[in-house]
C-alpha cells in the first residue's frame, strides 16, 4: 500500500466577519445577520522532490487573500432565482438593492461581495473558497492533484465541508 499524505491548515488568521441571509425555501427568507466564519483546508497528494505536498507559507498567504476578500462585507448571492440583486447609483452613491417578494434591502456597494452562488450557505461558501483556492494554485504552479477539502464554520460546532476529489477518482460525466 502506498504512503498517503495530507496537509492541514487551520489558523487564527483565516477568520472573516461577514453578514448574510439565506432563502430557506421559496417563501421564507431569514433576517440579515452575521457570523465570525472560520476556514480550514486540507490538501492531499504526494510530496514533491523537496518533501512538500504544498508550501505552507504559500498556502497560508493564498488562503488569507481569499478569506480577506470576504471580511467585513455583506455576502450576497447573484444566482438565487428568488432574489433580485441590482447594482445602482442613488444620490451619487453606488448601492446594491436586494428584493425578496415584498422585502427590500439596500447596501453600500463597496461593502458588498456579489458571489456567483444560489445562496450564501456555509456549504456553498466552502465550495466558492475551494474553487478560488484551486484557481490560485493553478496560477501559482501549485497543482491540486490529490484532492482539496475546505471547511467553513459559521460558529463553533456548526460547519460545512466541500471537497474536490483526487483527479484519479473524479467521476466521469
Amino acid at each position: 500500500m502506498p504512503d498517503h499524505y495530507r496537509v492541514t491548515m487551520r489558523k487564527a488568521v483565516h477568520v472573516f466577519s461577514a453578514g448574510h441571509f439565506i432563502t430557506l425555501n421559496d417563501t421564507l427568507c431569514e433576517p440579515v445577520h452575521g457570523h465570525n466564519w472560520t476556514v480550514a483546508c486540507e490538501f492531499e497528494g504526494r510530496p514533491d522532490r523537496h518533501g512538500m505536498v504544498v508550501d505552507f507559507i504559500w498556502l497560508r498567504d493564498a488562503l488569507t487573500a481569499i478569506v480577506g476578500r470576504l471580511d467585513h462585507a455583506m455576502l450576497l448571492p447573484t444566482e438565487n432565482p428568488l432574489l433580485q440583486v441590482t447594482e445602482q447609483v442613488a444620490g451619487g452613491q453606488a448601492e446594491v438593492e436586494v428584493r425578496f417578494g415584498a422585502r427590500r434591502w439596500v447596501f453600500p456597494a463597496d461593502e458588498c461581495r456579489l458571489l456567483p452562488l444560489a445562496n450564501t450557505t456555509a456549504e456553498w461558501l466552502a465550495r466558492w473558497i475551494g474553487r478560488e483556492l484551486q484557481a490560485a494554485c493553478g496560477a501559482a504552479g501549485q497543482p491540486v492533484t490529490g484532492g482539496l477539502r475546505i471547511e467553513v464554520d459559521e460558529c463553533l460546532g456548526q460547519a460545512a465541508v466541500w471537497q474536490s476529489l483526487p483527479e484519479s477518482i473524479t467521476p466521469q460525466s
